[in-house]
Formats: C-alpha cells, structure tokens, sequence
C-alpha cells in the first residue's frame, strides 16, 4: 500500500499576481495616479524639485509629467517629488515586499512625518503596483539624505513569463546622486511602454481627478500636485479650475462639528449683477448635533469620527441669475456637472470615491425628491469634510481605495455630515426666496383672490365686515364659478386639436378595416372602441365638480383618449399602474385633469417628434416621492425642457414654432384649482424607469386619501 504524505510547504505566489495587483485593485488611471502622488505625501514631500515651476507661485508636493501620451510605444508618464527618498534598506526591506505592514505600523504608534507631521496615508503596501495600470515598464529613482542613488528598473512583460515570483529578481543599483544632486532628496518614477492611447477625454478627466485630490479649502500650507503634459495639445485648455468656480458661489458656509456641537460661518454673496438683493452674513452660529453618536467621556467627541471641519459651495443654475454674473454658462453647469458633489479628505489627502459622479454617499438625490425646490443635489455643490487621522479610527479605508468600509462609524459621519449640510441648505433657502422675489417675474399672488382677502382684512379693522361680508362672499363664489368654466373651456380648446386627431385617425382605422373586408365582428369592436373614445372625450366639456378619483382611472382614461395619436406617431406608452406604480385617491375636476394629462402627453408626442427618436416612448404613472403628496408623472424619452419651470408655466412662453404656449400655464393654474401644484422633478428626483430621462412633469395633489 503506497504511504501517504506530508508536508509543510510554503505558498508559491505566482508572477501574476503583482500584475493583478495594478489590474484589479486600481480602478482607473485616475486612482493609479492618485496611488502614486500618496507615495509623496507619506514621504514629506513640501514641494517639486522642478526649477521652472518657480515662477508659477506654486508650490506643489509633487509633479505629474506627461510626453508624448498619444503614442503609447513613446509615451511617458513621470511623478516625481522632494520627499524624503528612500535607502538601500528601504528599497529592499519594504518598496520589494507586496502588502508591507510598514505604514500601518508607523500609523499604529500615530508616528508623523519629522518635517510636516503627517501620518501616513498608504497601509496596505500595495500602492506601488499602481505603475502598471498606467505602463509596462517602471523606472525609479530614489535618494535619502546623505545616502547614495538608487535605481530600480522593472519591466512588468517579464513577470508574465516568469511562473514564481522568485524567478524574477530585481536589479536595484546604487550609484553617486545623478538626479539628486547637491542636498537634494526625493524619488522618481517614469512609467513608459504605455498601455492605452491617452485621448483628449482621458487627459481631461485625469486633470479633473488631479486637481481634486487635495481640498481646495484650507489655504496655505497644504499638499499639492503640479500636472504638465508635453507637447501641449491644447487638451486642458478652457478648463475652469476651482477657485475660478468658487468665486461663483452665492452661497458658502464653513462648519465644525465637534462632539455634540455644530458651529458654522454663513454668507450669502449676491454676483456682482445682482443689485436687487443685499448680502447676508453671520459668524459663530451654535447648535446642539441632533446625530445619535458615542460619545468620550473625557473629550466629549464620537472616538470613530472625531472633530469634522466641512466647507460647503452652494450655486444657484437659474439661467436669470447666471445671466447676472457668469459669462460661461454653458462650462459653468458642465464643470458643476462633472465635479460637483462633497469630498472627503482625511488629513488633507482625498479619501476616493466620495464625491465621484454617481457616488451620492449623502443621499442628496434622494432626499430631494421630498420636496426639490428646498433641496440641493450635487451638481449645485462643491463641499469638502475634512478628518484626521489620529481622531477617525473606526474609519477604515476600503482596500480598492474607494471609501470607508460600511461600518457603525461610517454610519454616524454620513448622518453628522447630512446634518450640518441641511443647516447650511436652511439657511441658503432663506436667501434664496429673497432672490426669487427680487428676479422672479410671475406674481407673488393670486389674482382676485387675494385681492379680496385683502379687503376683508381691511373691513375687519375697520369694524364693518358684518355688514359687507356677504357681498364679498358672492363676488369669490361667482368668480370662482367664471374661472373654473373658463379654464375647462381653455382646457378643452387646447385639446381639440388632440381630439380632431383621435377621431379622425379612428374612423380612418375602420375604412381600413373595410376595405380589407375584415369579419364583421372586428369592424364592430372597432366602432365600439371608437365610441367609447368619443364618450370618453366628453368628459372635457361635461359640467362636473369636485368628487374623489381614483389616479388609475384618470391614467387610463388619459391614454385611452390619445390611443390613436400615440399609435399614429409610432409611440408607445407605458402604464406605471401595471409595473408597479401604487393607486391613489384625490379630490379633484376629473374633465381638468383629464384634459392636463392629455396636453402632456401631446406635449411629449410633440418633443419626441422633433427630436427624431427612433424609440419613442411615453410613460404616465403615480409617485408618492413628493412632501405635498402623492402625483400623477408624465415623462418622455426625449430632449427634456431647456429651460427652468419658472418659464415654462409663463402665460405664452413656447418653444414651439406654432405653439400658443398655454399648455403648462393652464396645467399649473388647474393644479392650484385642485389644492396642488405642477412640478418639474430633474432626473433622479423620483422614481420612474431609467429610460425616461426626458421631459418629467407632475402633477401633485393635496388632500387625497
């Protein structure tokens, strides 16, 4: 019988695997570039070893340097920094030894830099392998004080041939300061043999994600990086950095949040246009931290999160009020769009994906579907939370680089942060009304109604509302009465055009049907079916009160009456009621709605039309997203609405060549009839399919069961 082993035997790691390492772990270019410029910080480095920056007024940690990046076979990518280098020792006792406990140790024992006293922000000693997500081959150079050169060069093809990790040796020579010379100390790297054709968007992006690892907000004395991309194709030019950006923010606040206390700075600063509104501004403002936290006996803070310092950028994209003082609109709102969001920097180095498109880690699109007009999302704020390290400890750093592992601490720092960000969001909602009703064209009341109020409140004071009362009763009721027939009538007169087409295109359905001799029992559902569809049509012009609805029944109704107009302009509609869009029950003018809903989706048709959409589709559904109450969508797979709701409900503003520009106007003043509103929820706002990333409009109810 054959004796059965057994052995200790050690792992083999293959090759592979550093390789994997920079593949897998780093997300992008972006992050690869980020893991390496960490490398500077960690090593104290307070500025670049680079002669021609010195004219800039700048002064960096470290130096990105790009050559010939749109030919890979040539192209070079170099980091470099002033830090303080490394030694034979530290070259082949901790840079040669993947997944190094060397920075967490020096994080365990709180051991700072000697110059800048920063903690280190590498721990999982893995960074280094970012290089081969930007090139094949690496070069580093590397010099500690008083300490010879030291030259490692890899090239990563050679690790695939290899099968063991210890087949493949790395040469590392030490040589007399050939780059380090004098007293200077640092470490480069040069990746080249690079792996994709860098392209003009990339270049872009990477300058965004560059410009974005530092906060922007602390002021002098922070970390820093240069980029500098040679020959210089023009591919950053027009880009809005930062602080150009910030200069635009009407609203702007600085927060500390220190244990159970929140004290924050506010200003509202008008653009420079804007004469109509004066300025606002207050120091110091103190409040109780309503966030269930842990707190220290001895300091009073949360152990996990310690002290949070927040700055917060709020912009108002009101294209009026960015007439009043930005003169590029159009790369305002895309920079807001591709860099608005609020980072998270721990000792002022950024803590990715925070802040990152499609990150909402805050929840703001979210929250704002409550009530959108008292709510920011993150492309109208640029925020930045700053940590540090020593106090945060129960935030743990993914080992992909991207956030906070999810744990009860990251729980309270989300809550601690959306709790100082509503303050500040109060606070700018007081100023922005002001604004409103400095800029805003429509009237602040209702006409007629309001008038009479007024009156009455004048003949109270003067003691005789008994004796006129009754006359201002029937003057309401009466024109109450005028008003609501007249709207019914402009309600219809604007669906006529709807209804035209929809019998029209009915009867012509059935002589099709004749003429391809059809059974006599289909041409009769035809003209059952076409029956109903005037039967249903007659809602509009029946006199009818308030009574309760039932939101399916108007839906269905709506698209029963435009079945063949959607049909003949090859759109389809899609019932929310039948993909899970829950019912609702209002009190409301069943023949206005109806007539609302029909113009909307004539509205969407229209749109859908002119953009030329191969796939067109209409969806009409309910959501209960709004603070008011529940609503009634309509939504398009179109072009969406070009302009702010403000001017959509104006009387006569349209887009449309032979529009009478009345559609939303009367849609908004029927909703104020029913004791709601229309409004114009932006994309993720509410809950509708992803496809519908057009025009949306609601119409939302109050008082309903």
């Amino acid at each position: 019988m054959e004796k059965h082993r057994s052995e200790k035997l050690p792992f083999k790691p293959r090759s592979r695997m550093l390789l994997l390492l920079g593949d897998q772990l780093i997300r992008d270019s972006g992050i690869a570039v980020f893991e390496l410029v960490k490398n500077a910080y960690d090593a104290d480095s307070p500025n670049a070893n680079k002669q021609d920056l010195s004219t800039e007024n700048i002064d960096p940690g470290a130096v990105i340097e790009m050559l010939d990046i749109e030919q890979p076979e040539k192209g070079m990518i170099i980091i470099e920094d002033s830090g303080t280098g490394m030694d034979w020792k530290t070259i082949t006792e901790v840079w040669l030894e993947p997944g190094t406990d060397f920075r967490h140790k020096q994080f365990e024992k709180m051991e700072r830099t000697p110059k800048y006293h920063r903690l280190p922000l590498g721990a999982k000693g893995i960074g280094r392998f970012a290089s081969h997500k930007l090139g094949e081959k690496i070069k580093l150079i590397t010099r500690k004080k008083d300490n010879p050169e030291i030259v490692v060069e890899i090239d990563w093809n050679d690790f695939k041939e290899k099968r063991y990790l210890e087949d493949y040796p790395v040469l590392i020579v030490e040589r007399d300061p050939q780059h380090f010379t004098d007293d200077s100390t640092g470490t480069r790297i040069e990746i080249s043999g690079l792996r994709e054709k860098w392209t003009r968007g990339m270049v872009r992006d990477l300058h965004r994600a560059v410009m974005s690892i530092c906060s922007p907000f602390r002021g002098p004395g922070e970390f820093k990086v240069k980029l500098s991309i040679k020959p210089d194709l023009g591919w950053t030019e027009h880009l809005l950095e930062i602080s150009d950006v910030l200069e635009k923010a009407l609203f702007r606040a600085s927060c500390i949040l220190d244990g159970k206390k929140m004290i924050y700075d506010y200003e509202f600063r008008p653009l420079q246009g804007m004469d109509r509104v004066d300025g606002r501004k207050f120091m110091n403002k103190e409040m109780f931290l309503n966030v269930d936290l842990k707190y220290d006996d001895e300091t009073g803070r949360d152990p996990s999160i310690g002290m949070l310092y927040a700055d917060f950028y709020i912009f108002d994209l009101d294209p009026r009020i960015m007439d009043l003082g930005i003169s590029d609109k159009k790369g305002f709102k895309q920079f807001l769009s591709e860099n608005g969001g609020i980072r998270v920097y721990r000792d002022g180095i950024r803590v990715y994906d925070y802040g990152e498109p499609g990150n909402d880690w805050l929840n703001l699109g979210g929250a704002r579907v409550n009530d959108p007009s008292v709510r920011i999302s993150n492309n109208i704020v640029i925020g930045a939370v700053a940590l540090k390290s020593e106090e945060s400890t129960g935030l743990l750093e993914k080992t992909n680089r991207e956030g906070f592992v999810e744990n009860r601490s990251t729980e309270r720092f989300r809550e601690v942060v959306k709790f100082a960000l509503q303050q500040i969001v109060e606070e700018r909602n007081i100023d922005k009304d002001r604004i409103r009703k400095a800029y805003s064209k429509a009237k602040q009341k209702e006409p007629v109604l309001d008038d009479l109020n007024q009156l009455r409140f004048e003949l109270e004071k003067r003691g005789i509302i008994e004796d006129l009362g009754i006359y201002l009763d029937r003057i309401e009721n009466q024109f109450r009465d005028v008003r609501d027939r007249l709207m019914t009538a402009a309600g219809a007169g604007l669906s006529l055009s709807v209804v035209i087409h929809e019998v029209e295109k009915g009867i012509g359905e059935l002589n099709k049907a004749v003429d391809r001799d059809v059974s006599i029992e289909q041409v009769k559902s035809m003209a059952e079916h076409l029956y109903e569809l005037i039967e249903g049509l007659t809602y509009l012009i029946r006199k009818s009160g308030v009574t309760n609805e039932k939101a399916s029944v108007l839906i269905k109704q709506a698209l029963f009456n435009t079945e063949y107009r959607l049909r003949y302009h090859n759109a389809r509609s899609i019932n929310g009621l039948e993909i899970g869009c829950s019912d609702f029950s209002a009190r409301c003018t069943r023949r206005l709605i109806i007539a609302c809903l029909m113009n909307l989706i004539d509205n969407a048709i229209y749109w859908l039309d002119n953009k030329g959409a191969e796939e067109k589709k209409v969806y009409i559904g309910t959501s209960q997203s709004f603070k008011a109450g529940p609503a009634i969508v309509v939504a398009d797979n179109g072009p969406g609405f070009a302009d702010p709701p403000e001017y959509l409900v104006q009387p006569f503003f349209t887009r449309k060549p032979d529009g009478m520009g009345l559609g939303l106007h009367l849609a908004s003043e029927v909703m104020k009839i029913q004791g709601g509103r229309l409004e114009f929820p932006e994309k993720g706002d509410i809950d509708i399919p992803e496809i519908f990333g057009g025009a949306v409009v609601a119409l939302v109810f109050g008082g309903v069961k």
